[in-house]
């Protein structure tokens, strides 16, 4: 009898200290999950909270620096006590990336680097001639003429950049009409808010402008000639943008709307609507919206006081506000696909920077046409139009690889 309790009393208590063990070995795992570590400190053993640092690079397999000290490669994470510290990302045949992060305890920080090789390789589209290319609004397709051919090769043309050919980018533009019907080689292009149709306005010599709406995913011959209701097809697409526009607007924190009417000039939301591109149309301060602040987000220093005429970008999510370069928008800007940078034009140079107005770097330094530059659906590329600098020839669409 007395040998059966000993033995249950065994059981129990191998059972209790096991129990005791997986509670102690579950705690040491969340907390070493959170970046905590056994550490020396003055001579005796101490359980340090870091915070952990996630490193990406596009592309990957880039080497990372912290302090001037090499740690690791990106799509990496790395456990590190709190502060601030200075991250170098570097590839070679890329321009380094560089930013100063806030590293806190049990909080996870990232690193993204989209990394701009210094010899970019660049590919034609076009070998017939380009000219007046417009974008669609959903980024996708873009439109442009041909003047430089006979009257059944001119005309307009559209290039889908979400299409993923084989073996070349060239020639897979298709022509939705041509010159036989009308001088669509010299007209004016709208699309609609869509991207499923085109107006095609030609006004070359006629007191009164002919106007077609064109199908952008068909051949259109005839065309449609709407002239005679083109007050009826403005006012229908009026709508549709209005409303979409008051979508994004309705979809804004409710404290934020009345700032955003008041002060900002909104110049565009960036491709996932994140973020706001403005320029201040009034001084003020724009208030903390979000309380308490979140931890782990873009530790670049904010200004929250903005002046009337200066260009700065909101992020709704992480409500922060950084200001930028006014002179990044004197010429052909726009947000590039990824969200996170902006492509703009500076003094014959294509720029592109980062949201918060680091990493900025020359993508491309050699001649084009200044006005026209788009970004890729997959952040890959960047299309301008340009004639290498032989004004004997006509301009063609080409893409800057980003790869």
């Amino acid at each position: 009898m007395v040998d059966n309790l000993r033995n249950i009393n065994k059981h129990l208590i191998l059972s209790i200290l096991i129990f005791i063990g997986l509670v102690i070995a579950t705690v040491l795992v969340i907390l070493y999950g959170k970046g905590y570590r056994f550490g020396l400190g003055e001579g005796k053993i101490e359980f340090k909270g870091n915070g952990l640092l996630v490193t990406e690079s596009l592309p990957d397999g880039a080497q990372v620096f912290i302090d001037g000290k090499l740690k690791t490669a990106t799509d990496n994470t790395i456990n590190i006590p709190p502060g601030e510290y200075e991250i170098r990302i570097v590839k070679e045949g890329y321009f380094p990336w560089i930013k100063k992060v806030k590293i806190q305890t049990e909080v996870v920080t990232k690193a993204e680097a989209l990394l701009i090789p210094t010899a970019p390789k660049l590919e034609s589209i076009t070998d017939i001639g380009a000219s007046q290319p417009v974008i669609d609004p959903t980024l996708t397709k873009i439109a442009f003429v041909v003047s430089s051919q006979s009257a059944t090769r001119n005309g307009i043309y559209i290039f889908n950049m979400s299409a993923n050919p084989l073996l070349t980018l060239q020639s897979t533009s298709v022509q939705i009409v041509d010159d036989t019907n009308d001088l669509f080689s010299e007209s004016e292009i709208s699309w609609s808010p869509d991207g499923k149709d085109i107006i095609a306005t030609i006004s070359a010599q006629r007191t009164n402008p002919t106007t077609y709406l064109l199908d952008t995913d068909r051949a259109n011959n005839p065309p449609n000639d709407v002239s005679l209701t083109l007050s009826t097809v403005a006012s229908s697409w009026t709508r549709i943008k209005n409303s979409k526009d008051k979508a994004v607007f309705d979809s804004l924190p409710k404290d934020l709307k009345p700032i955003v009417q008041r002060n900002f000039n909104i110049l565009s939301y960036s491709p996932d609507q994140n973020k706001i591109l403005y320029q201040a149309s009034s001084s003020g301060t724009i208030p903390i919206m979000i309380k308490p602040r979140l931890k782990g987000i873009n530790s670049t220093p904010e200004i929250r006081k903005i002046e009337a005429g200066s260009y700065y970008v909101y992020d709704i999510k992480e409500d922060h506000n950084y200001k930028l370069y006014s002179e990044n928008f004197e010429g052909a800007f726009s947000w590039f696909t990824s969200s996170r940078h902006i492509i703009y034009v500076r003094e014959k140079e294509l720029h592109i920077v980062e949201y918060d107005g680091l990493n900025d770097t020359v993508v491309y330094a050699g001649p084009f046409i200044e006005n026209y530059l788009f970004p890729w659906p997959d952040a890959s590329r960047i299309l301008i139009l340009t004639n290498l600098g032989n004004l004997k020839i006509h301009p063609n669409l080409y893409t800057i690889s980003l790869k």
